[in-house]
């Protein structure tokens, strides 16, 4: 490996947000792929900028190896409205500063490959970007990116206006790609398969992770358990610390190892996401027997067909995912649940209990002039949601505004938090039918998380359009799928089934290609030798458990023998011998797992 970008010591703060960044050092390698996570507003963006060398650190250096060619995806873009894609994509537009102009990019041909991989197929390269929405500029400039040879490449929110197959492409992309990548993104599905290291952004400084999204996950949990096992025991201590005051025991602490048995700890005991039967139940008794049923229904969004001929029911406690295409018509399908906009033709009945919420993709039903907490109480002051009570505060407190931001004009508040603010709302109002238009725009993962948690318990039918592949697995019982074709088909496989649909549709018939025949896999190690190194890691499991077991008999004991002089030096001698033992097996598991394939 090769060091590519170094931060040393680097502070960078603004006038607006105060000190965002306070010494951090870190360093990126020609090998990583690293997310950055944390909350809206924590300085993720900020280190970026420090990363590529668009802004300077207020104190301390950022250094670039020699001839460090970086390329980088802003929030913010500033395309020119003249330009056409083929002076963007190319390289004669924005980003050609920089870079070789005597280098041979790829031909046309990879180029289209890459905009049909992003959802641009129809996209020619003489195409003005002045006339483009914001979604496909924005698909231009990652395009333009994608098609260079570089050394670092730093996105951020790269898939925001992907949709869930573009993602998914992206995702294959980028780990096809040579050289470190720096990303920031909310979608945790593409945290998970694309990095292998995670930078977690927050109090001013960053905490380095092995792993994606799920390994920060569990590493993060494991670590506040640590923390937590380690308070109560010098509590349970603190009693008998002024008798053996003087006889100074050595600190008893080990170095945390990330490993299979720590994550099977922080999941033995909770429960299943939700109770599925209980939570049909409630919502029986909420909304009655009907919620939405369609018959016949047709429905076109100007003079283009969205649906045809469809046939559908959503009942009590039921919860659906859409998935489709940009432009496959998931947005108009809502409206129409939502009663703001009618069939074309058919038959909608909508159930006399039904109090559905909507949440559009736009922010303008948000009061400006009212501050956080006063536009939640506008709603409810007190909100009921599955067997919880909460008042407005608190449920605030649960999507991130705390303290100060209570108090904060809407006005003031980023887009993020404004959307936090816009789902608040529609929860205070207790509905009993939620229709989602893309819920995860612009929240945080810790955001994401809670509000998954909310609508884990949460009774009522549940309709939502997302790209978010995470939260469609997550909080959604059945999934169907729009191809732009005016149908909605049911998918038993969820999103796997609609990106395989989608992937075959774009193939040549499967007669023609040989159906049913495998592809062929890359050699693996031979079976036999597999084995024996499987057997072997079982077997340095189970004796990583009986050294976890004596550990915790030890510490027992030491506790017990706490004014016996001499049992306490004999038991901490056998516990540095167990620590040392554990280390070694620990490396042992770590270093043949590290070499075993995925199983």
């Amino acid at each position: 490996m090769a060091n590519l970008i170094n931060l040393d010591r680097v502070s960078k703060g603004y006038d607006a947000a105060g000190e965002l960044l306070t010494e951090v050092s870190i360093g990126l390698d020609d090998t990583d792929r690293v997310g950055v996570v944390g909350r809206n507003g924590a300085g993720k963006s900020t280190l970026l900028r420090l990363l590529t060398r668009a802004d300077e650190p207020d104190a301390g250096r950022v250094t670039h190896r020699r001839g460090l060619r970086v390329a980088s995806l802003p929030q913010t873009l500033d395309l020119a409205g003249e330009a056409t894609v083929g002076e963007v994509v190319l390289g004669t537009g924005w980003l050609a500063a920089g870079f070789d102009a005597e280098h041979e990019w790829a031909g046309d041909a990879e180029v289209r490959t890459i905009l049909a991989g992003l959802g641009m197929p129809e996209l020619g390269l003489d195409a003005p970007v002045g006339r483009m929405s914001g979604g496909e500029r924005r698909r231009v400039a990652l395009a333009a990116l994608l098609v260079r040879a570089t050394d670092v490449l730093v996105l951020d929110e790269p898939t925001n206006h992907l949709d869930v197959a573009g993602v998914d492409w992206l995702a294959a992309h980028l780990l096809g790609r040579r050289g470190a990548l720096v990303v920031v993104t909310h979608d945790r599905w593409f945290l998970d398969t694309v990095c292998a290291k995670t930078w977690e952004v927050t109090d001013g400084t960053v905490h380095s992770y092995e792993g994606g999204y799920a390994a920060w996950t569990l590493a993060r949990a494991e670590r506040q358990r640590r923390a937590a096992a380690t308070e109560a025991r010098r509590q349970n201590l603190l009693r008998k610390e002024i008798a053996w005051l003087r006889r100074g025991p050595p600190a008893r602490t080990s170095k945390p190892k990330f490993r299979i048995e720590a994550a099977n700890a922080l999941i033995a005991d909770v429960p299943p996401p939700r109770d599925e039967v209980s939570l049909r139940r409630l919502a029986t008794a909420r909304l009655g027997k009907q919620v939405y049923d369609l018959t016949s229904v047709a429905l076109h969004a100007g003079p283009r067909p969205i649906l045809t001929d469809l046939t559908w029911q959503v009942g009590p406690g039921d919860r659906v995912a859409i998935v489709g295409a940009n432009g496959a018509g998931k947005t108009t399908l809502l409206r129409l649940l939502a009663g703001v906009q009618p069939p074309t033709s058919g038959q909608l009945r909508v159930g006399s209990t039904v109090q559905p919420a909507y949440l559009s993709q736009e922010l303008t039903e948000l009061p400006s002039d009212q501050r956080t907490l006063t536009a939640v109480e506008q709603v409810a002051r007190r909100v009921t949601l599955g067997d919880r009570e909460l008042t407005a505060s608190q449920l605030a407190e649960m999507f991130g505004f705390s303290g100060d931001r209570l108090w904060t004009p809407v006005a003031d508040l980023s887009g993020g938090e404004r959307r936090r603010l816009q789902l608040l709302r529609l929860l205070a109002g207790e509905p009993n039918v939620l229709l989602l238009d893309e819920p995860t725009n612009d929240l945080d993962t810790d955001t994401l998380a809670a509000l998954e948690d909310l609508l884990d318990s949460w009774p009522g039918t549940m309709v939502v359009a997302s790209h978010d592949r995470y939260l469609v697995e997550r909080v959604a019982d059945t999934v169907y799928g729009m191809f732009g074709d005016g149908r909605l088909v049911h998918l038993p496989g969820g999103v796997d089934e609609f990106l395989a649909a989608g992937a075959a549709g774009s193939t040549a018939p499967a007669a023609a290609g040989g159906a049913g025949q495998p592809s062929p896999a890359a050699p693996s190690r031979p079976a036999t030798q597999e084995r024996a190194a499987r057997k072997e890691l079982t077997r340095l499991e189970r004796q990583l458990s009986k050294l976890e077991r004596r550990e915790s008999e030890l510490h027992e004991q030491l506790a017990t023998h706490a004014t016996d002089y001499a049992k306490l030096s004999d038991l901490d001698q056998q516990l540095r011998e167990v620590r040392e033992q554990r280390t070694a097996t620990e490396e042992a598991w770590l270093t043949l797992a590290d070499q075993l394939p995925s199983s």
